[in-house]
């Protein structure tokens, strides 16, 4: 792969830059104003080219094609702001900036909206909002529009599972560890969550939900400040977090700190019903868990040049989410009689560090856009687990019949991941090419020791114990053009390659099982802008779904006295083929549909074993599956007082299964509605009203109930907005956790049911200090101040 790299590399066409001049002249009352900052910057903020007015007050610059932002501010006047799209050679005329009062007075006010439609992705801006005020990234993501969080898992309704991105670096984690791990990072230091629906090819394949990239907040230019915040959850249990955060940005340095402490507890209940054919179990599970945890956030940038960047960042986090558990099993008889019940207490002693480090630098080659940007990740996760339980017989009567199961296990789990990448972005006269490549390298290492404490004395079991070791590596080269065809059409086409190894070896079977593939994935975007109020958008990706660690493991672990779990050494990952079509109009309402293709799709397989009444938890690649869909989301802000942000999605799914797993595949049609609500009372009180809902919905072998959840949310602000207090009440009718989630193999119904937490009442005051502007050295470049302003 390196030598493809290499020759990719050497044969990519070294065209000349694209130098379209963009001209205007800057004025007061007909006065020339001379030095007055000229930016110009992409429309996510990025920096393209600066310059300022000459004596006649005139500005003269060059870039490639494409839609931008154009900056002036000059000291002394309000800053001027402007969208151009830059085709052929721009003369902007004269434009005039108005003087203000006083020096103080330069300030902007420009707030963004709380959702934003791109073309290919959706932006939930976090920090508009009043909702997520002292939660945590878990948080945010459940009130995302289009996102649904339940069960330990992150999926795009109708997609499937998300992975998720920490500032464009992509998390080694899934399930329960990616759900802890976002428990740590606090939702006020989220600057936005982009919501990627068809990745370009630069992105991991990984993910036939898309992408979710968590972008944290940087500090303003010239400024330091340090926010300390207190927040108490509410519920059964409570639980109360305090954050720190200081921002820091002056002359080459930009810093971020934060430190955050949580100590609490949280209660978990589930319910579970199993349907054999001469008896019915019906198992109730409370759960006490604590929410004990230390996390920490490094970002460091160093300006080394006007044109490189360098920069270090660290995410760590060290938790201790002991938990106590009681499950009650009621066993009917075929009368639907009671006849017995099981009893079983348990309690887990667990404690989870993780550590993320990058090192990242930026160059940019010319003015023009031509860059190059290098990032090296090492990220571990470790994970130890002592659990003991004991699980008593008692008759109808409730007496005490004999100890059916005890046992004491010791789980251990380490992930390593390394990974390289380069990115270059290459603009010419015919296309703007974008290419790069990546290399990564997991290692993961899990130890189950189980011991049988039935008789009182530890016996080592080496029927359930096991180790675990699995290694995956990765290389990836892509290459996408970006092509203006005309003043209407764009378009984009990309290709990311992938190669493949892995190998996972169970040390008591004594068994080693590999793979080795390599994989196109082409992704193809189009956009078409009828005119200023509409424009239309077709897109098309390929996507991976690969099969998590510990689904790979063939060992057999033990969730309870009746229930084990048995991993696939043979999983195959599935492969999606992803469709969008997209219409805006006027820049509020967005129509898209989708399909979504999913081949050799693996899964959950709820098995039992009707003789000894036993529940077997099974992995396989069994089906292929179209998900489909149709939805409507619209901005109403005909009120400078009230923006409410509102979407509507239909969605249907149509499954085959490809082999007999003793079952007939769902299928169905659902509904999903959400409205993110804000009202400005007044400049220091706002209030935020947030519902969504999703009908009943058959896919797979699964079929779940409704949920629905409605929040309210206020803010108030004191002390010139430096203190700030806000109360949330989450989920009021509580009806937003799984339920009713059945599946029927080999006739054996199974019926889950989850309320995880999910309302409770959250108080949080923050108060924050610091000085807006910080004094600093005159520079020669014309837009520095313009450029800072846009970080």
């Amino acid at each position: 792969m390196k030598h493809v790299f290499t020759l990719i590399l050497l044969t990519l066409p070294t065209l000349l830059i694209a130098q379209i001049s963009i001209t205007g002249k800057i004025t007061n009352q007909s006065q020339p104003i001379v030095w007055a900052n000229v930016a110009l910057t992409d429309l996510d903020g990025y920096n393209n080219t600066g310059s300022i007015t000459d004596d006649n007050g005139v500005f003269h610059l060059k870039t490639a094609p494409g839609t931008y932002y154009l900056h002036i501010s000059f000291i002394g006047y309000t800053s001027f702001k402007k969208e151009i799209i830059v085709k052929t050679e721009l003369n902007l005329g004269e434009i005039e900036l108005k003087a203000n009062q006083t020096l103080d007075e330069i300030v902007i006010t420009h707030q963004k909206k709380l959702i934003e439609q791109k073309p290919d992705r959706m932006i939930f801006n976090v920090e508009n909002s009043t909702t997520v005020i002292g939660g945590d990234a878990l948080d945010a993501l459940r009130i995302a529009p289009g996102l649904s969080v339940q069960n330990n898992g992150i999926n795009l309704l109708g997609r499937g599972a998300s992975r998720v991105m920490v500032n464009h670096r992509l998390l080694q984690l899934s399930g329960e560890d990616l759900v802890s791990y976002l428990n740590t990072i606090a939702a006020g230091d989220i600057k936005k969550i982009e919501v990627i629906t068809t990745p370009p090819a630069k992105y991991e394949a990984a993910g036939n939900g898309g992408l979710i990239n968590i972008i944290l907040k940087k500090g303003q230019v010239d400024s330091w400040k340090n926010t300390l915040a207190f927040a108490d959850n509410i519920n059964t249990y409570n639980f109360a977090t305090l954050r720190n955060s200081l921002l820091y940005n002056k002359n080459k340095v930009s810093l971020s700190f934060n430190v955050n402490g949580t100590k609490g507890s949280s209660r978990n209940i589930e319910d579970f019903q199993v349907y054999y054919p001469t008896s019915n179990w019906d198992i109730d599970i409370n759960s006490k868990e604590k929410k004990d945890n230390l996390s920490g956030q490094l970002l460091l940038d160093y300006e080394v040049t006007e044109s490189t960047t360098i920069g270090i960042q660290y995410l760590g986090n060290s938790k201790t989410p002991n938990m106590s558990d009681r499950s009650v099993s009621r066993i009917f008889n075929e009368q639907n009689t009671l006849d017995s019940l099981l009893i079983n207490n348990g309690n887990n002693q667990s404690k989870v560090n993780s550590h993320l480090i990058n090192v990242h630098a930026n160059t940019k080659l010319d003015s023009l856009g031509k860059s190059i940007s290098f990032d090296v990740d090492y990220f571990t996760y470790q994970s130890n687990q002592n659990r003991n339980f004991i699980t008593n017989s008692f008759s109808a009567n409730n007496e005490f019949q004999n100890i059916n199961a005890a046992a004491n296990n010791f789980t251990d789990l380490n992930i390593e991941n390394f990974s390289a990448k380069t990115d270059m972005e290459h603009p010419t006269t015919f296309i703007n090419l974008s290419y790069g490549a990546k290399i990564s390298s997991i290692k993961n290492h899990s130890d189950i020791q189980f011991f049988n404490t039935i008789s009182g004395t530890p016996v080592y079991d080496t029927n359930i114990s096991n180790t675990f070791k699995y290694e995956e590596n990765n290389q990836a080269i892509y290459i996408s053009g970006l092509k203006k065809l005309n003043e209407k059409w764009d378009i984009q086409l990309g290709f990311r390659l992938e190669h493949t190894r892995t190998k996972g070896h169970s040390v008591q079977l004594n068994e080693t099982n590999s793979n080795n593939y390599t994989k196109l994935f082409p992704s193809l975007y189009a956009s078409y802008s009828k005119n200023e109020n509409n424009s239309f958008s077709i897109s098309y990706g390929k996507r991976i779904e690969r099969p998590r660690f510990s689904d790979l493991n063939p060992f057999r672990s033990v969730i309870s006295s009746n229930t084990f779990s048995l991993g696939n050494p043979f999983l195959r990952p599935s492969f999606v083929d992803s469709f969008e079509f997209k219409h805006t109009y006027k820049n509020k309402y967005t129509t898209n549909a989708f399909l979504s293709i999913k081949h050799d799709g693996a899964s959950v397989i709820f098995t039992s074993d009707v003789e000894n009444s036993t529940q077997i938890v099974t992995r396989s690649n069994f089906f292929k599956q179209h998900m489909f869909g149709i939805g409507e989301s619209f901005l109403f802000d005909m009120f400078s007082w009230w923006q409410s942000q509102n979407s509507f999605n239909v969605i249907g799914s149509k499954t085959e299964f490809t082999q007999n797993i003793g079952a007939k595949p769902k299928n169905g049609f659902m509904f999903s509605a959400n409205s993110s609500n804000s009202f400005t009372i007044n400049d220091s009180t706002k209030l935020q009203l947030d519902a969504t809902y999703s009908s009943p919905f058959k896919a797979g072998l699964f079929s779940v109930g409704s949920t629905s959840s409605i929040d309210l949310g206020m803010s108030k602000t004191f002390l010139d907005k430096n203190l700030q207090v806000a109360i949330l009440v989450k989920d009021i009718f509580n009806s937003s956790s799984l339920n009713q989630l059945e599946s029927t193999v080999n006739n054996v119904k199974q019926v889950y049911g989850q309320n995880d937490n999910n309302r409770y009442i959250r108080l949080t005051a923050s108060y924050r200090f610091g000085n807006k502007k910080i004094s600093e050295k005159r520079r020669n470049f014309g837009n520095e101040e313009e450029r800072r302003r846009t970080n």
